[in-house]
């Protein structure tokens, strides 16, 4: 089944995000498959983990309401364009890892266009067909039914720890307060993070 969002929603969405893309699209189809199967988690139940930094990720604040302040949106760099859902109140755990072949034949001639945007020799002719392969991926993968843009599977990975206050300790360094869990020992002395790095390289 196609994307069942509303059209007010969808263009709320990309107001949020500040465009429309394939990336956002993408977003807006793991938050999509999250609240259906994830129905009935509370507000303070449902926690995402997300493996990229993409556009998609801000579709997912919006819709599901999993956000960094939270505490329930959590970012793991691995580069891949996967979603981890959780559901606190149940147990239950899904992964979304999207299927490449969901992007169909424009996708090479889409990410040359957007490596030789940037540059000089990108020609107003260009930036059209860029334009034109952006709203057509979109509109692609807004279309397909859900199960043709990702795999969804059981999450393996254990339940994140709910978010923590915890104590902050003053940097030795910058005097900076930092929260307890994010400092460094190092000669008998209390850092932050960006002071440890410049006296102990091997991090």
């Amino acid at each position: 089944m196609s994307c069942q969002l509303a059209p007010q929603t969808i263009n709320a969405t990309i107001a949020f995000h500040g465009h429309s893309c394939p990336g956002l699209a993408i977003g807006m189809r793991a938050a999509e498959i999250a609240l259906q199967e994830m129905a009935g988690a509370g507000p303070a139940d449902l926690v995402c983990v997300s493996e990229t930094d993409m556009c998609g990720v801000d579709a997912i604040q919006f819709l599901t309401g999993c956000t960094y302040g939270k505490g329930n949106l959590l970012h793991r760099d691995y580069g891949k364009m996967a979603f981890s859902f959780y559901n606190r109140g149940d147990g239950r755990a899904i992964r979304l890892l999207f299927n490449p072949e969901a992007w169909g034949d424009g996708r090479e001639e889409f990410t040359a266009l957007m490596a030789k945007s940037g540059r000089p020799d990108c020609t107003a002719a260009d930036r059209v067909r860029l334009a034109t392969l952006r709203a057509e991926l979109q509109e692609r993968l807004l279309r397909l039914p859900a199960e043709e843009v990702f795999f969804v599977r059981d999450c393996t990975e254990p339940l994140p720890r709910p978010a923590r206050v915890l104590d902050s300790r003053v940097c030795a360094d910058c005097g900076e307060a930092t929260m307890e869990s994010r400092t460094r020992r190092f000669g008998g002395r209390t850092l932050c993070i960006p002071c440890f790095a410049r006296v102990e390289q091997k991090v």
